[in-house]
């Protein structure tokens, strides 16, 4: 309940770069094609870490109360202030390990880690309080556990001594392969602090143009007919020029062997009819 939303969180607002990164590194999105993070590599490496975490929030809280007192020496070790133990370094080391995977810091981040946090403590408070054992006596029967508990300074040290042996394995072990074998993911993260300028503007390439024989017209050296078009001249209407009589008479037996197109043609053309 308590780590649900801060990883549901990071899940949706978190990012490794910004979008206009990405879109200048396409290459980003290769290792979700290539299933790198849902593989059978990466669940064993999930199981092997869930695994040394459960051993260490396990036995070092079972360590630190085992024969324990409190500062006025009465007895600490019992199963209800094991149990808070265990589920508040439990919490704390989760919430650590978020902030360090966190690249991308919102307020929905913050809401979710921090108010987790608070109402966690909250939570706890109030349900080991006098007034949760007045109330219902049987569900609650735990009362002052939790401030009895978390009032000392071993618990504590406790919580941070699991956090630190749950979290500097994965941090070591990341630095390491950062400095060997860096993903796709590092070496853009490293470039976008080593510049310290803003992302480049994604620009398209201007489309090639296909050149034609009139393309270079409007640039050439030599006079164009333009001053002719303005002028109009060409509109202007001039005198036919008369055709050539085919044949000078229609009385001729050559022009009578004729179609009837040519010979109206005669006949209009020769001016001695």
């Amino acid at each position: 309940m308590y780590t649900a939303l801060p990883i549901l969180a990071l899940s949706l607002f978190d990012q490794d770069v910004n979008d206009r990164w990405s879109f200048q590194y396409p290459q980003l999105y290769s290792p979700g094609q290539l299933n790198l993070y849902f593989s059978k590599k990466a669940f064993v490496r999930c199981m092997l870490h869930s695994a040394y975490s459960s051993l260490i929030l396990f036995f070092i809280p079972w360590a630190a109360m085992h024969d324990t007192v409190r500062d006025d020496g009465k007895d600490i070790a019992d199963y209800q202030s094991f149990a808070l133990l265990a589920q508040t370094s439990l919490l704390v080391v989760v919430n650590t390990q978020l902030c360090l995977d966190t690249y991308y810091w919102t307020a929905v981040n913050q809401f979710f880690v921090w108010g987790s946090l608070a109402a966690y403590f909250a939570i706890t408070f109030t349900m080991y309080s006098n007034g949760m054992f007045l109330i219902f006596t049987s569900s609650f029967p735990f009362m002052g556990t939790a401030r009895n508990s978390l009032n000392q300074p071993n618990v504590w040290l406790t919580i941070f001594l699991s956090t630190l042996l749950c979290i500097l394995p994965v941090v070591a072990i990341r630095f390491i392969l950062l400095q060997i074998r860096p993903t796709i993911n590092d070496k853009v993260r490293h470039k976008v602090r080593k510049e310290a300028l803003p992302a480049p503007t994604p620009h398209r390439k201007p489309a090639r143009r296909i050149s034609t024989r009139k393309s270079g017209y409007a640039f050439s050296h030599s006079e164009g007919f333009g001053e002719l078009v303005t002028s109009r001249r060409f509109l202007l209407k001039r005198p036919l020029k008369s055709r050539p009589v085919l044949f000078a008479t229609t009385e001729s037996p050559l022009a009578q062997n004729q179609p009837q197109h040519y010979r109206t043609i005669t006949e209009e053309q020769d001016p001695s009819v």
